[in-house]
């Protein structure tokens, strides 16, 4: 009898303990579904950006902007960003307007809008770039002081034999009057000083102002670092030294050369949605990096500010 009630005993305990092994598994089974769970919510969490916005204006802004938005899309294909052309001035009027959701700029808000429409926007900026006067390349002169500069844009000096160089007529190729990059190069380079009527782009565009140089002997104009950061866009002009200064990255970071400017990308009030995503997307390392990559400066190697 003690044997039966003994072996019966030995069952149960064996059941028991078969179950709770079970019980144990089952459990165990239950945690990591949650774990799953958690993630499944921790990715939902932290969606792909999506919905299209539009950027425009500085055209000494656009490569940058378009590189930086392939590489946004490219992590985040649901997402569109439109960068279009059209000069500073354009830019920062169509933000204010609310017809873009970005206005790219080479100046500030208020030295191309009323100062009442400037209030209603937010400066977003996101590097620095320089800017030089560029020549054909049959000019002979490779310097420049700031008083020859404000003589030849305001039609003073007409033939570069007057700065030093060979017998060769002087032609000027202008920007728009909605162009950033003129308004920067007219304040840093020229004192202000308004200049002569040259040979007229219709287009704000360096791509435009390069082939006119190029192609017109004794041209000078300007461009933009993050333009001539190219030596196929280099081909053809020569570069000129402000001052007996460089345009480079020492020279502009610690001030010795002046013809510099921020970059802005501006909002009407303050960024929300996918334009707030984009423009803090300018804030990682590998946008930093891009930006030195295409010949602009980081915010944060500049040694002085404006």
């Amino acid at each position: 009898m003690k044997k039966r009630f003994l072996k019966t005993m030995v069952s149960a305990l064996s059941i028991a303990l078969v179950m709770g092994a079970f019980a144990g598994c089952a459990k165990s089974g239950d945690n990591n579904s949650a774990g799953n769970n958690t993630g499944s919510s921790n990715n939902t969490t932290t969606q792909k950006a999506s919905g299209s916005i539009t950027a425009d204006g500085s055209t000494a802004l656009q490569p940058l902007v378009q590189a930086v938005s392939q590489m946004f899309t490219d992590a985040n294909p649901d997402a569109l960003i439109t960068v279009n052309p059209g000069g500073s001035g354009q830019g920062l009027k169509d933000a204010a307007a609310g017809t873009v959701q970005i206005g790219n700029s080479d100046v500030f808000a208020e030295e191309k809008l009323d100062q009442a429409t400037a209030a209603t926007l937010v400066d977003h900026k996101v590097c620095v770039v320089g800017f030089a006067a560029v020549v054909n390349s049959k000019v002979t002169v490779d310097n420049l002081t700031k008083q020859q500069l404000v003589d030849i844009f305001t039609g003073k000096i007409k033939n570069w034999k007057e700065v030093g160089g060979s017998d060769l007529p002087i032609t000027l190729i202008s920007r728009p009057d909605s162009s950033g990059t003129k308004a920067t190069f007219k304040k840093y380079a020229l004192d202000g000083a308004q200049e002569a009527t040259g040979t007229a782009l219709k287009e704000d565009s360096s791509g435009a102002v390069a082939s006119a140089v190029k192609s017109t002997d004794g041209a000078i104009s300007y461009l933009a670092s993050s333009f001539l950061v190219s030596s196929a866009n280099k081909e053809g002009l020569k570069v000129l030294k402000f001052e007996g200064k460089e345009m480079n990255k020492d020279n502009i970071t610690t001030g010795a050369y002046p013809i510099w400017s921020y970059e802005h990308m501006y909002t009407k009030g303050e960024a929300t949605g996918l334009t707030k995503i984009f423009l803090d997307y300018f804030k990682t390392p590998e946008v930093t990096k891009k930006i030195s990559d295409m010949g602009y400066i980081p915010n944060s190697d500049m040694k002085v500010s404006r």
